[in-house]
């Protein structure tokens, strides 16, 4: 009888706990988070407006019409859904009714259809996050990490799931993917599951925050951006952002940030801004997660607004923000780094060029070679407006830079440009005349056709003798035109990587609500060629540390094509071409024996093998294998390097970490870590610039005596 007590209470309460366990467990339901919001009044009148600006006003001139309707209507979509898993097909065949029928809508300031779609993508990703939050927190054992599966890399152009099975299928892969990849880097799987519940949470929780301002964001952007990829409408608030931005007055990290798939990317490094000299964020890094001070939880941004996080990003001067990040060339989400960087503002001297002197024995002889880095093209234009003498700008900096090498009796000068993303247009005509007599430096074309052409007036010369311009993929803008004005003049050498190709013109226009950055001109270099799209390519290339298929103007989508106008009239230097080859020849011989850039070579080609790569296994297993390769074949190419320099290689992969982390770096590459820093990869590619620059002196000289 005691048994059978015990046994009845025993059972009483296993059920009571299995009650508890069950109840306390959350079942999250789709109707809690439902959220459609409706277009302003004000939006139907500005739509219009902006319809008829960018129409009349920007460079393409493109009629509205079917054609265009058609192409805003996809990019809206990719807006929305960039990897194709929220909607379903059968969503799409609904949309495609009106496809032929946004131009229209436009003319008309109708935005029923836009917001409809908005609000049906806003059910969807409820859907989504609903149906992942369930599968986290009640059911997370259900994840199989040991099975054949696959889930691919890029789904930008994979088709929309037909059925709510399959997308099921598709968001549960998904998910294994992400816990893999957070086994990989270390983490166990009770911190796994709340990491993820509390990202997916803040994300559910930030629909219901949305509002009408930013459907009629997204949405115009889609038309804005479906005439090139820098034409943008600015909301209110965004357009804040971006007046504080370009006038550098609060402080902050010194980045230009974009929305890229539910991430925030780093667009742009604001030149000697603080995360510029702290030598760790990089261009094309994606920002997932925000902390304050050194201790400070890190918040998870991921899927957040972009202003929201650039909220969490500013802050008082001197204070610390902890950003996480996943790499630039990284495809999975377990290689993060969390950095640490010091806000301040971007003061214009800090930005202003700097001179070094490189000594290369040649032939048993010293040569002295000058490098002046000018991370921006810059000018102090209160100053200069009110008359002061000593006011900074980029040419005036230059040339007395260019005085005390020449009092140093350099052989020979490199302008370094990379990472420099271009700055004012006075100032690169004006410094491009410290090496030329006179004549053209640049032409720009407006959208009705007429070409106006700048001039350097001055006939003085700053410097006469052998010219190099170092640039990469991140030179951009006023950068190329400098660029492709010496190799056009035949002045100097470019050295380096193909430049990002920016060469379009843009101008803000206020609205009623907010503003729209609007592209009315291109520039052309005086050969007639345009920098749009194709940039600078230089005479000897460099192993590029950027990947041209994510960053650049030809990687955007909408970017101008590249074209010609009529060539200027110019007068030819005396750069001698026909030694181009024998200086290549010389270059590829000495970095066969140079362990460093041996070292930069091997990586880039590291990259590129995993860039090839199209699916990640669902296999913890396998997967586990591959990363385990991966970082033995990182260790090995860093320890041919040491040894090949005489240093002590790493006895294993936790001492490269070890060693990493001691640096603050976590990454294959970097070019920016203090530029030009003696053992970084920037402090290689100047130093066989320079001698690159020596040879062609050398050659020079021989080709004389041989005439």
């Amino acid at each position: 009888m005691l048994k059978k007590s015990l046994l009845s209470s025993f059972i009483v309460i296993s059920l009571l706990f299995s009650l508890i366990t069950i109840s306390s467990a959350k079942v999250y339901k789709i109707d809690d988070y439902i959220h459609s919001v409706e277009p302003e009044k004000e939006h139907a009148k500005l739509s219009f407006i902006i319809a008829k600006q960018l129409q009349y006003q920007h460079y393409r001139q493109m009629v509205l019409d079917d054609k265009l309707s058609s192409k805003v209507f996809d990019r809206f979509l990719k807006s929305l859904d960039p990897s194709r898993t929220f909607f379903l097909a059968s969503d799409i065949k609904v949309f495609e009714e009106f496809r032929y029928q946004l131009d229209n809508n436009f003319h008309r300031g109708e935005l029923k259809d836009a917001f409809k779609t908005f609000n049906l993508y806003q059910k969807r990703h409820a859907e989504r996050l609903v149906y992942s939050l369930n599968l986290l927190e009640n059911n997370y054992e259900q994840f199989d990490l040991s099975g054949n599966q696959e889930v691919l890399i890029d789904r930008e152009e994979a088709p929309w799931p037909k059925t709510l099975k399959e997308q099921n299928t598709l968001t549960k892969n998904q998910l294994t993917n992400l816990i893999i990849s957070f086994k990989l880097a270390g983490k166990e799987d009770k911190e796994i599951q709340e990491l993820l519940v509390k990202r997916y949470k803040n994300r559910i929780n930030r629909i219901k925050q949305t509002n009408s301002e930013d459907a009629f964001r997204v949405y115009m952007n889609a038309l804005a951006e479906s005439y090139d990829p820098h034409t943008q409408y600015f909301s209110p608030r965004i357009s804040e952002n971006f007046d504080i931005q370009m006038s550098l007055s609060l402080e902050g990290i010194g980045a230009m940030l974009q929305a890229e798939d539910g991430y925030t990317k780093v667009k742009r490094l604001v030149p000697a801004g603080p995360a510029e000299k702290a030598g760790q964020l990089k261009a094309g890094d994606r920002i997932v997660g925000v902390g304050q001070g050194e201790k400070d939880k890190i918040v998870d941004v991921i899927g957040w607004r972009l202003d929201d996080v650039v909220q969490l990003i500013r802050g008082k001067k001197g204070t610390t923000v902890r950003l996480e990040l996943i790499p630039q060339k990284s495809k999975d989400e377990h290689k993060t780094k969390v950095i640490k960087i010091v806000r301040n503002t971007v003061k214009l001297e800090e930005q202003a060029a700097k001179k070094e002197v490189i000594k290369i024995t040649s032939n048993g002889k010293e040569q002295k070679i000058g490098v002046i880095d000018i991370p921006a093209f810059y000018i102090d234009f209160k100053a200069a407006q009110a008359g002061s003498p000593d006011y900074k700008s980029t040419t005036r900096d230059v040339k007395k830079l260019i005085d005390e090498l020449k009092q140093d009796n350099i052989d020979g000068l490199i302008i370094d440009l990379r990472n420099n993303g271009g700055g004012s247009l006075q100032e690169v005509n004006t410094l491009v005349g410290l090496f030329i007599e006179s004549g053209p430096t640049v032409q720009i074309k407006a959208g009705d056709g007429r070409i106006q052409q700048l001039n350097d007036e001055s006939d003085a010369i700053a410097y006469t003798g052998p010219l190099a311009v170092l640039v990469n993929r991140l030179s951009a803008s006023a950068s190329e035109i400098f660029a492709g004005a010496i190799q056009d003049y035949n002045r100097g050498l470019i050295i380096g990587n193909q430049t990002f190709g920016k060469g379009t013109v843009q101008a803000l226009q206020k609205l009623d609500q907010g503003q729209i950055k609007l592209t009315h001109a291109k520039f052309y270099r005086v050969s007639g060629d345009s920098t749009q799209n194709l940039g600078v390519i230089p005479d000897i290339t460099f192993p590029a540390l950027y990947d041209k298929d994510d960053i650049g103007e030809s990687s955007l989508p909408e970017a101008l094509p590249w074209d010609q106008v009529a060539k200027a009239e110019f007068q030819l230097q005396p750069l001698q071409k026909n030694l181009f080859a024998g200086l290549d020849s010389q270059h590829k011989k000495r970095i066969i024996t140079n362990p460093d850039f041996r070292y930069i070579q091997e990586t880039v080609a590291r990259i590129d093998k995993k860039k090839s790569e199209k699916v990640l296994s669902l296999n913890y297993e396998k997967r586990l294998e591959e990363y385990t390769k991966s970082r033995q074949e990182q260790l090995e190419i860093e320890n041919r390097r040491r040894i090949a320099k005489g240093e002590t290689p790493y006895k294993d992969i936790k001492e490269l970490d070890e060693e990493e982390d001691v640096l603050g770096l976590k990454d294959d590459h970097d070019e920016d870590e203090e530029k030009n820093k003696e053992g970084s990869d920037s402090y290689t590619l100047l130093m066989e610039s320079a001698n690159i620059l020596v040879d062609y002196i050398q050659l020079q000289k021989n080709n004389l005596v041989h005439h």
